[in-house]
């Protein structure tokens, strides 16, 4: 009760007295690691070790934006779609020899073989006996010749 009392009063009053006659217990003559209770060697240590951790997150942040513009860039090449600059810059920041994780190589390679299977099936399918090629190509081609027929006789075209 006597803390709400005291903010409600106190604020009033510092603004009626303008301040006047506070205590100043954050002011004087303390340098930044006398505020903390250290030492100015061990402060100095102190900011040097933050220094140092902030460097390895920002190396360690770049190297994984460069493995992702890796993987961007290798599915890039594999669909034949336009190059970026900003991925090959990031590649270049860390030195331009990425490796890929080993998780996300696996899940390329696992791409990979879906793709060569799926393609090796479309291979297997002259072999299939019970497929007829020749016949399946005979009414493609008499479709095709209806169609240039119908387009022929139409008066619109």
């Amino acid at each position: 009760m006597a803390l709400v009392v005291k903010s409600m009063v106190g604020s009033q009053l510092k603004t009626l007295t303008g301040g006047l006659g506070t205590d100043d217990k954050g002011t004087g003559d303390k340098t930044a690691a006398e505020a903390q209770g250290m030492s100015r060697e061990e402060y100095e240590e102190y900011q040097k070790q933050l220094a140092e951790e902030q460097m390895e997150r920002e190396a360690h942040l770049a190297q994984r934006k460069a493995e992702r513009a890796t993987l961007r860039t290798h599915f890039r090449d594999k669909y034949r779609l336009p190059k970026n600059r900003i991925d090959e810059g990031q590649i270049q920041v860390v030195g331009g020899a990425v490796a890929l994780p080993w998780e996300l190589a696996k899940m390329i390679e696992e791409d990979t073989e879906e793709e060569e299977e799926k393609a090796s099936v479309l291979g297997h399918l002259p072999s299939l006996p019970s497929l007829a090629l020749g016949s399946l190509k005979d009414r493609a081609q008499a479709t095709l010749g209806g169609l240039r027929q119908s387009a022929d006789n139409c008066l619109l075209m």
